[in-house]
């Protein structure tokens, strides 16, 4: 395969896995193919061999037409589509326990769903429960201090400038560090529906 052709693969397969509600490490379980190489498979970095192709396509119910077709579907060309959401702008939202503002709420069928989040709660007893949503996330640290503490993991310290990426749809709670807050920009992949 091309490295185009790589590329239109991983995307292909990544869409079908997420639409299937998985991390890559349940489709390496499902595929018995091991996560390191379907995470390069995915960036486009690798192309897989015809036996694990035909395993990948076992796990996700899908068989080689259904998964080229899929490609087809990725190699769209550039849509131009952008959102401005100016200071203070985006439809208020309450996210993982914190206030916050949706970010390019104008865009339908979006691939991420950024929302600022201004953080206050220091306790999970402030916070409330664990939150969890149907996608990954990534959680960037612009301006003070957080905790992430999560289902999975020990609390983990971010300062300004810290980020993670980690799978939304175990619990977790962003709780600052101290009583001065934090302001922290947590995207979710997918266009996921925050309610109002």
């Amino acid at each position: 395969m091309r490295a185009r052709d790589s590329d239109r693969t991983g995307a292909a397969i990544r869409k079908l896995r997420l639409a299937r509600g998985w991390t890559l490490a349940e489709l390496s379980g499902e595929a018995g193919i091991p996560l390191s190489t379907l995470s390069r498979v995915e960036l486009g970095q690798n192309a897989l061999k015809y036996g694990n192709l035909m395993r990948l396509c076992r796990a996700l119910d899908v068989d080689l037409q259904g998964l080229v077709a899929r490609e087809a579907d990725t190699a769209s060309a550039a849509s131009g589509r952008r959102s401005v959401t100016r200071a203070d702008g985006g439809r208020l939202v309450r996210v993982a326990g914190q206030a916050g503002r949706l970010a390019a709420e104008d865009l339908t069928a979006r691939a991420l769903t950024p929302v600022l989040l201004d953080v206050t709660a220091t306790s999970l007893a402030e916070h409330g429960p664990l939150a969890s949503y149907p996608s990954e996330a990534h959680l960037l640290v612009l301006d003070g201090a957080v905790v992430l503490h999560s289902q999975f993991y020990a609390p983990l310290a971010l300062a300004a400038g810290d980020g993670v990426y980690f799978d939304a749809r175990t619990g977790f709670a962003v709780l600052a560090a101290d009583k001065k807050g934090a302001r922290v920009l947590l995207t979710l992949a997918g266009d996921v529906d925050l309610g109002g």
